[in-house]
């Protein structure tokens, strides 16, 4: 499941919880947009800041609305026993798939992330995609951790950080036949789908679904100079990420066309200040001409 266009929608909330109307109508958008699949509870998903009844009715909301679009769900956790739990309630709730990220306070060994792994595709009966993001978990996976951790049962697909997408030759030379490379970081895909990267794992694809599918449509049909020059054009949305965050500029652009109420994220994470937001504004109306 982990190719083409994997839209990484929001989990808008509300001083109650979660506000499953609102959550509902982001994936209506996705699931209008033919997306090739969801990933509820990643990054833009907020899904650490969430507890596990939380993270588990996202998981069964998403499957529900999602139609026959797939769905993967975040698993991550500080301890191997909540990721534990967490894939239960996924695949109790219908994921087709799981994303796994090595969430730490203590920094881990190169032997604790291939154990986290380990311990949890073990227990899986759904494939895994594995998640770098060492900008949030300061996990840093070397080559030889990939190709150990994509030797494991039910690993799927690794999710790769932006500075690797000029690596993605290299990178399928060292892993398994079958493992899919997805790339992150918008801005980045792209250049990763052009170098051969089978996946868009998409932060505004979860939100803005149709400005994603300018960039994917093309690059899945091998015109990929069409797709750079589309994700040239959304420059200025790519700066606003690079200044701010992408999980802020989403939360805000979903507050700006209210498809969710203001404010969306959970506390302490207060969202794009109002002088941000006149310049989102000005950007919103630029990429959508």
């Amino acid at each position: 499941m982990f190719t083409g266009l994997s839209a990484f929608p929001l989990t808008p909330l509300t001083r109650e919880g979660v506000d499953e109307v609102a959550h509902a109508g982001l994936t209506a958008r996705l699931v209008d947009a033919s997306v090739d699949s969801i990933t509820a509870l990643g990054s833009t998903g907020s899904y650490v800041y969430l507890d596990r009844a939380s993270r588990a009715r996202v998981a069964r909301l998403t499957v529900e609305n999602a139609g026959s679009i797939p769905v993967a769900v975040g698993i991550g956790a500080l301890s191997t026993r909540a990721v534990l739990e967490h894939a239960e309630d996924a695949q109790n709730a219908g994921a087709a798939g799981v994303l796994l990220a090595p969430v730490s306070y203590q920094p881990l060994t190169p032997d604790d992330v291939f154990g986290l792994f380990e311990d949890v595709t073990r227990e899986l009966s759904v494939p895994l995609a594995v998640y770098d993001n060492p900008a949030t978990t300061h996990v840093t996976f070397t080559d030889e951790l990939y190709a150990a951790i994509a030797a494991l049962p039910n690993v799927a697909s690794i999710k790769i950080p932006p500075a690797a997408a000029s690596r993605v030759p290299e990178l399928k030379g060292l892993l398994p036949s079958g493992i899919t490379l997805g790339i992150s970081g918008d801005a980045a895909a792209a250049t990763g789908l052009a170098q051969g990267c089978d996946a868009w794992f998409s932060a505004i694809g979860g939100t803005l679904p149709l400005l994603a599918q300018g960039i994917a449509r093309p690059a899945r049909a091998g015109d990929h100079p069409a797709a750079l020059r589309e994700s040239a054009r959304l420059q200025p949305l790519w700066d606003l990420f690079a200044e701010h965050g992408s999980y802020r500029v989403i939360a805000a652009i979903a507050e700006h066309l209210e498809l969710v109420t203001r404010p969306s994220l959970p506390r302490p994470i207060r969202g794009l200040p109002d002088e941000t937001r006149v310049r989102l504004a000005a950007v919103l109306k630029f990429v959508a001409a």
